[in-house]
């Protein structure tokens, strides 16, 4: 299971899915595994200065993913003190400021770690997530389709989820459906895309594609509170009372201090 995707916990807007951490780093809360690039060197071939700065990194990013956010700052900082010229060392700086939404230092970081790597599908992936969550939606689509479009690219289910995304905040609900359902077609398992496909067909009132991907995902171990209280409203509007009720059964037992159960108790269907 990813860092992040916890029965419990909630994880559907956090930028963990998102954001790609590199350079044999441990996840950097992101469920990606690490992926060759130039910055990966055998021990014979780094030297001291990269070893003592991806020693830092690594730090840096395990402070990063247990939410130690300021102490991941300076380790990172001496890292590239160390060594000036590590593109994963500013990737990681990017998170790092996207996560205390200093979004134009989070900017310049991303461009510095690609001035050293301009073709990193990660890296690309990584910057075209921050123009999207500063509204800046046809530069994000546009590096979005860089990086869809680069052969060797791994991680393509992924940045379809999140070009998905970012066409649903642009009010593109077509075009967020279609990236959606690819990503659904290439990580069927990706509890992420499930839930963010069935709430926009639930949105354009196809109720029951809606509960076809909820029910899919509640009937998983990835189900939570929000995914059954998404299930709850599918099952709502198409009138089916006994799956309403069988899902609220199930948050109450599973979830009882939770926001969407004080929800469901008031009525409160529309939030």
């Amino acid at each position: 299971m990813p860092p992040g995707l916890t029965k419990k916990g909630r994880y559907w807007a956090g930028i963990g899915i998102l954001l790609w951490c590199l350079g044999g780093l441990s996840g950097c809360a992101t469920g990606h595994p690490p992926v060759a690039n130039s910055d990966v060197l055998s021990p014979s071939e780094e030297g001291e200065a990269r070893r003592r700065a991806r020693i830092r990194l690594e730090l840096a990013a395990n402070y990063f993913e247990a939410g130690q956010t300021s102490v991941a700052l300076d380790e990172v900082k001496q890292a590239l003190v160390t060594d000036p010229g590590y593109a994963d060392a500013y990737n990681l700086l990017g998170l790092i400021y996207m996560r205390l939404n200093e979004y134009a230092q989070a900017d310049t970081s991303f461009q510095r770690a690609l001035d050293l790597r301009p073709t990193d599908p990660n890296l690309l992936h990584n910057r075209a997530w921050l123009l999207c969550s500063q509204k800046k939606y046809p530069q994000a689509n546009d590096i979005f389709m860089q990086v869809l479009a680069h052969p060797t690219y791994a991680a393509r289910s992924k940045t379809l989820m999140a070009q998905g995304l970012c066409h649903a905040r642009a009010g593109d609900e077509v075009a967020a459906e279609q990236a959606l359902m690819r990503s659904y077609e290439l990580d069927a398992g990706n509890p992420v895309v499930a839930y963010h496909l069935s709430s926009l067909l639930l949105r354009r009132n196809e109720l029951v594609r809606a509960q076809f991907y909820i029910r899919r995902l509640n009937n998983s171990e990835m189900s939570n509170a929000e995914t059954l209280w998404l299930g709850i409203k599918v099952e709502r509007a198409l009138r089916n009372v006994v799956a309403m009720q069988q899902l609220a059964d199930q948050l109450r037992k599973r979830f009882p201090d939770s926001s969407e159960l004080a929800l469901y108790d008031k009525g409160r269907f529309d939030e």
